[in-house]
């Protein structure tokens, strides 16, 4: 496993100093264990990582939207593929008031709001392979509120009451011009820097994000990319058949039909029906109106219905997207796929110190949450190169591969003979196995 070779795709965007210093840092964290700290670092890296280095190189400012695109072009993307972009976002609990971009953010891994960090990341999902590569990562950092104003004594004023009705000479607001939230503003410059990124090599269609982003908002900040959003509606989303009756010779045209009844569902939309463990599930589909969305559109809606054949308890789940010819199957397969960045945010929790880093100044807070999330694709690339087979070998198995590396480089750095190369190999071997997972590591060759 050559880490610096991995690592000449990001020769245009990085120094050579900076490139050396992350391949210590690469390794550091494969072979590590513990808390992901700078000191936990340059306790790992050897020669070359001293803490000194490992601190200069966190406060050393890092184009990180270029390197996550430029490894994934060079070591993860399949030309052949079809690719949709996932987004979601990930807080990070910290205490202290000193770090750059703390405030108190909603956790759903604790159900609770909590003081941390928070960061939206976006990634390419693999439409084939289900995996998902991280691809920009960008820290949320709220306002400040404006400072209040003392309070002066103000004499009453008189309440008029308003009439009843809709005020004369008032004009129909277009939905579609929506004042985008600091969020949604955010989220859409990500979108469009990494699309230019991604123009002429990878096209994109559809973005995937959680119920949180189900509303004409968000809609409208994903259609302005020129991309189609696929996302999820409230269970009690008021739904409208569109109208195809006689109109009225006078007036406006009538638009909204018949309000969808969730629990009586026309046998026409039926598309699916199965039945597993007594759960018996219907999956409906239809073109259907909402009030709160911007017309003429219309939302491509999938209502997935589970009911309890024993007790007839039943749920419903309603999923849409702005592509009107986008098939049943696939709006269902491509919002489960937003999952898998959920499970990014995990690896980056777990093994590359997402959840670990005490940095504090912004600078060096973006490279430890990039670099967390970075691990991510670096560890694929590294699983790849050495097992073809990542289903044999998992990210522990690396770490454990790593691991028994470095421990057994130690050592025979003691002896005053190097032993034969058949039986550092047989050294390398059962103490890699030691911290292993799958037996693939007893078959593999020291790096």
């Amino acid at each position: 496993m050559n880490i610096i070779a991995l690592l000449q795709c990001l020769q245009p965007t990085l120094t050579a100093t900076t490139i050396r210093q992350f391949s210590r840092i690469i390794f550091a964290l494969f072979a590590m264990t513990g808390r992901v700290t700078m000191l936990g670092i340059s306790r790992w890296a050897g020669k070359g990582g001293s803490y000194r280095t490992i601190q200069r190189w966190f406060y050393t400012h890092i184009p990180w939207a270029q390197a996550f695109v430029a490894l994934f072009r060079q070591h993860l993307f399949q030309p052949k593929a079809i690719y949709i972009l996932a987004g979601d976002e990930v807080v990070v609990t910290k205490a202290g008031k000193q770090t750059f971009g703390l405030d108190r953010f909603f956790s759903g891994l604790l159900q609770k709001v909590v003081p941390g960090l928070a960061f939206f990341a976006l990634s390419l999902v693999n439409t084939s392979d289900h995996t998902s590569s991280p691809i920009a990562v960008e820290q949320v950092v709220r306002s400040k509120p404006a400072s209040i104003a003392p309070l002066v004594p103000v004499s009453p004023t008189p309440v008029v009451k308003a009439k009843p009705g809709r005020p004369r000479g008032s004009k129909n607001k277009n939905k579609a011009d929506v004042t985008l939230t600091p969020e949604l503003q955010q989220i859409q410059a990500m979108i469009q820097a990494l699309l230019l990124k991604l123009a002429g090599w990878l096209s994109v269609t559809y973005v995937a994000l959680d119920g949180h982003f189900g509303n004409n908002n968000a809609l409208q900040m994903v259609r302005q990319c020129n991309l189609h959003l696929i996302s999820k509606l409230r269970s009690d989303s008021a739904l409208y058949v569109p109208y195809t009756g006689p109109q009225a010779k006078r007036g406006t045209r009538r638009k909204y039909g018949d309000r969808v009844d969730y629990r009586h569902l026309p046998a026409e939309y039926l598309k699916q029906t199965t039945v597993a463990d007594g759960i018996e599930t219907r999956t409906y589909q239809a073109t259907l109106l909402h009030h709160e969305f911007a017309q003429p559109f219309a939302l491509r809606v999938v209502i997935i219905v589970k009911t309890n054949l024993q007790t007839q308890a039943w749920a419903h789940v309603i999923l849409f997207s702005s592509d009107l010819t986008l098939a049943w199957d696939k709006l269902v397969a491509y919002y489960r796929l937003r999952f898998q960045i959920e499970f990014n945010f995990r690896d980056a929790k777990q093994y590359w110190g997402l959840e670990d880093f005490m940095n504090i100044t912004e600078t060096a807070v973006t490279n430890a949450a990039n670099l967390a999330l970075f691990m991510v694709n670096v560890a694929d690339c590294s699983r790849r190169q050495i097992c073809p087979d990542e289903s044999a070998f998992s990210v522990l198995d690396l770490k454990a591969y790593c691991r028994g590396y470095k421990y057994v480089t130690e050592t025979i750095k003691m002896l005053r003979e190097k032993p034969d190369p058949i039986l550092i190999s047989e050294i390398f071997r059962q103490v890699a196995c030691l911290g292993s997972i799958h037996n693939t590591v007893a078959q593999l060759s020291p790096p």
